[in-house]
């Protein structure tokens, strides 16, 4: 149980964040309860093969894939979530281009096919290793850096599309 409670502590954060930005909605604190209540029950079975990290960020996926075939909610970007990337300290207008933006960019990153979005989520706002994102994915790291690379070059085009066209950002989850 200690080492359960110093994973919490650690990781709870990153678990969280990912949670947030892999289910685009802030309100995941159930799913994140569900995370360590599987991992206690799991410990025994960790091999530390793989960080605890991605060992939870693997949990963390999972359960998020249930839910959400479970719910099959279209999903859209939270104010919340896009607010929390502004500063007090721009300007309104700096705020407001910066609110658009990234409203433009979660948009841009929902209209991803799954594939996509979970390297993006994971390698590009996470900051997790080609290695760390194949074993939450269980992929092989080629199609890690296969797949991240298709999918930027992607992610740039849906961006640009909606930067020139001024496509509000709630739009239909493909």
């Amino acid at each position: 149980m200690e080492r359960i409670e110093e994973l919490f502590l650690q990781y709870s954060q990153d678990v969280y964040h990912f949670l947030v930005y892999y289910t685009n909605n802030v309100d995941v604190e159930d799913i994140l309860q569900d995370v360590f209540i599987k991992a206690i029950e799991h410990i025994d079975t960790f091999q530390g093969r793989s960080s605890a990290k991605t060992w939870l960020l693997s949990i963390a996926r999972n359960l998020a894939i249930d839910r959400g075939r479970r719910k099959k909610v279209i999903q859209f970007v939270p104010e919340e979530a896009i607010e929390q990337h502004t500063s007090a300290e721009r300007t309104p207008e700096e705020r407001l281009q910066m609110n658009e933006d990234v409203r433009e960019l979660y948009a841009s990153i929902n209209q991803l096919q799954p594939n996509y979005r979970e390297v993006v989520i994971l390698r590009g706002i996470k900051g997790l290793s080609v290695s760390e994102t194949a074993e939450v994915l269980a992929w092989k790291e080629g199609k890690v850096k296969y797949t991240f690379h298709r999918a930027i070059k992607k992610l740039k085009r849906l961006y640009e599309q909606k930067r020139k066209e001024g496509v509000p950002y709630e739009t239909e989850q493909k």
